[in-house]
């Protein structure tokens, strides 16, 4: 016993056991495509707030994982959110 709850001994059904929670901490794993180039010519502006031009040539794909995080974070909430709501308004709680 952890935290003064009855816990599983192992966590490997990663939070869910046939669709409902166990308790444990949510585990899950997620899948992004590549970003892919923009090849029409963009107006940006650079650091020192000139106006520019810039135009992508070939494949050039950022680093997605710094803005995937709070959008894997946020999805997840929502989608749990839903699910409450859901059984909030079947079973009339």
């Amino acid at each position: 016993m952890r935290d003064g709850r009855g816990r599983t001994k192992t966590n490997f059904a990663g939070g869910a056991l046939g669709g409902i929670s166990s308790g444990e901490d949510i585990y899950f794993r997620i899948a992004l495509k590549p970003v892919s180039t923009i090849s029409s010519v963009q107006r940006t502006v650079t650091v020192d707030g000139e106006e520019t031009s810039l135009a992508a040539a070939g494949r050039h794909d950022p680093c997605v994982l710094p803005r995937a995080v709070p959008i894997v974070d946020a999805m997840a909430a929502l989608v749990v959110m839903d699910h409450f709501l859901r059984h909030r308004a079947q079973n009339g709680s």
